[in-house]
């Protein structure tokens, strides 16, 4: 659990240094399966539910769901099918 918890807060912290830039796309492809992957993993290895949805967790999905819509605005084939909703919702 602790683990996860500093994954997800290095990376909001990453993000947060950056609030005023745009992410390139290949750094919002990349965070984007490193987040996932990371909530996916912890998931499996049973970390409780609100340890994984965490205000830190719900932080990095805003930011990475909204810097996805500006790509999907602005670039015809930035992101190439990767994106922040699971494909098990």
């Amino acid at each position: 659990q602790q683990w996860y918890s500093s994954s997800m807060k290095v990376i909001c912290m990453w993000l947060a240094d950056r609030l005023d830039l745009q992410l390139h796309t290949y750094q919002l492809k990349t965070l984007i399966k490193i987040v996932k992957k990371t909530y996916r993993d912890f998931r499996l290895q049973g970390v409780l539910e609100g340890t994984l949805n965490s205000k830190t967790y719900d932080t990095v999905h805003s930011r990475l769901t909204v810097e996805e819509a500006t790509v999907s605005v602005t670039d015809a084939g930035g992101l190439q099918g990767i994106t922040m909703k699971d494909s098990d919702e």
